[in-house]
């Protein structure tokens, strides 16, 4: 008996390591789970900090009208400026509408503000450089830090309508326009 005695406590601890091993495997997948965001889902609150200076709540913006925020990867990218360009561009058609509208990256703040003062924009980017938001929308998760470039439509009250997940950064302006419409957003009075 004394000869098994050390056996068993090798076995044990054997069998304790193998059981903390596939904890620590299940734990690491569940972290790399992306959220799944879909049409009709609530919106993840967020409050971040626009290049207007502005901080801005989602949950008192959607109390108060429709918002459209567009993911982008990278500042001072040529997809991301081709995408903020065409929405300066289609300003006017999107300020029609009675909704509040933004572009939204991992970006520092003052990056943003650089890059939105270099472009003349006419609507805040908004900074998530802790990546609390883009991990709840599911643009960014442990592996990927840079956001996927989607863009979310939010009506007022705070559920999704809609997320598009093929922008295309040439009309991207003037598509978010036409999709306002498709999803019946009210226009200004």
């Amino acid at each position: 008996m004394k000869r098994l005695m050390p056996m068993i406590a090798v076995l044990f601890c054997a069998l304790v390591a193998s059981v903390n091993v596939g904890r620590t495997a299940e734990l690491k997948e569940a972290d790399l789970k992306v959220v799944e965001l879909k049409a009709g889902d609530a919106a993840p609150d967020f409050e971040l900090q626009g290049t207007d200076g502005n901080t801005y709540k989602l949950s008192d913006l959607t109390s108060k009208q429709a918002v459209v925020i567009a993911w982008f990867p990278k500042a001072k990218t040529g997809g991301c400026t081709a995408e903020c360009k065409s929405m300066k561009e289609f300003g006017e058609a999107l300020r029609a509408y009675d909704v509040a509208y933004f572009t939204a990256s991992c970006d520092m703040p003052a990056f943003n503000k650089e890059f939105a003062t270099e472009l003349g924009l006419d609507y805040p980017i908004l900074s998530d450089p802790e990546h609390n938001a883009s991990d709840a929308y599911g643009v960014t998760d442990a592996e990927k830090k840079f956001p996927q470039r989607w863009t979310f439509y939010i009506g007022k009250g705070g559920k999704i309508l809609h997320i598009d997940k093929k922008v295309q950064t040439k009309s991207h302006g003037t598509d978010i326009t036409a999709k306002l419409a498709e999803l019946g957003v009210a226009k200004k009075k």
